[in-house]
């Protein structure tokens, strides 16, 4: 094969080889591209959720825990007006066995009412003789001393002020029992807007999640085309050269002390560039690519 043939199957070699490592570093940097944007809407949706979070924490919670306090400090005052007024219902109680023991058979000055009337009657209408006519008399005397003794415990001052300490309690407890009902509605509205929001946190999470696996698929296809352009730039050394072909000048030889030396703080760099990175993240602040990576390729390790 002449020469010429040679050199023009090398020059056609080399047209295809660029066509591909044109298109390879092409596709590698539209891919690159889409995780810039990948990454600008990630940092988006977490400024976003940090500031629902935020608000959430500043409005409503405040508010919400401001309520379930007022409503647990409320709760602690109706157990004990709850326990005062069983107490002097009690107290009530032993004093009305008190009177039942004195009264004897009767239970009301009713009761002594309709038997001295009764007693009253049988002597305007009965025919009686002096002796069972002074009996009667007699028991007409008991029974309005009697009656005397019941009006005398009905307006008994410890009674009257037990009665009235049961109204003021039953009172209070009605008014503790309204303020209850309407501060736990308030407190409950309260931690409904804090559901609502976290439900829209979550929406953000899940659409951050979705991204992120994008993101991650898009970094595999980015690496894939760039490792073939690496590939392909391989190929292209091995190829014969045309006669325009200049050769790259020799890499000076760098003692291996001296690379093991550069290859530690080429790490290093990349250490301090990753913190940076991370710190970027945390802020909320856009990231560049290589930055961006790696993030990324920390996260695969770990």
């Amino acid at each position: 094969m002449s020469n010429d043939k040679i050199e023009s199957k090398s020059t056609t070699s080399f047209q295809d080889l660029q066509s591909q490592l044109n298109e390879a570093r092409k596709k590698r940097d539209e891919l690159n591209q889409k995780t810039k944007a990948y990454i600008s809407s990630l940092q988006e949706i977490e400024s976003v959720i940090n500031d629902l979070i935020n608000n959430t924490k500043e409005g409503y919670r405040k508010k919400r825990d401001y309520w379930n306090k007022k409503v647990a400090e409320l709760k602690e005052k109706k157990i004990e007006y709850k326990e005062m007024l069983k107490q002097i219902v009690t107290e009530k109680r032993e004093l009305q066995n008190d009177r039942k023991k004195s009264r004897g058979s009767f239970t009301s000055i009713k009761n002594i009412n309709k038997k001295i009337d009764n007693l009253e009657r049988m002597i305007e209408t009965e025919n009686l003789d002096m002796s069972e006519e002074n009996s009667i008399i007699d028991q007409i005397t008991d029974l309005m001393h009697k009656k005397q003794e019941f009006l005398g415990e009905e307006n008994n001052d410890e009674y009257i002020k037990k009665e009235k300490k049961i109204k003021i309690i039953k009172i209070n407890l009605n008014k503790i029992y309204e303020q209850l009902d309407k501060w736990s509605n308030q407190s409950q509205d309260f931690h409904n807007k804090m559901i609502e929001v976290y439900d829209e946190v979550k929406e953000n999470k899940d659409k951050k999640k979705k991204i992120e696996e994008e993101l991650i698929e898009n970094k595999k296809q980015a690496d894939k085309y760039h490792e073939k352009y690496l590939e392909l730039v391989k190929e292209g050394k091995k190829l014969p050269r045309s006669k325009n072909y200049r050769p790259k000048r020799p890499k000076s030889k760098v003692r291996k002390g001296f690379n093991h030396f550069n290859n530690k703080k080429l790490e290093k760099i990349k250490e301090e560039k990753l913190a940076t990175a991370l710190e970027k993240q945390k802020a909320g602040k856009k990231l560049n690519i290589y930055e961006a990576r790696l993030i990324i390729e920390r996260s695969k390790d770990l």
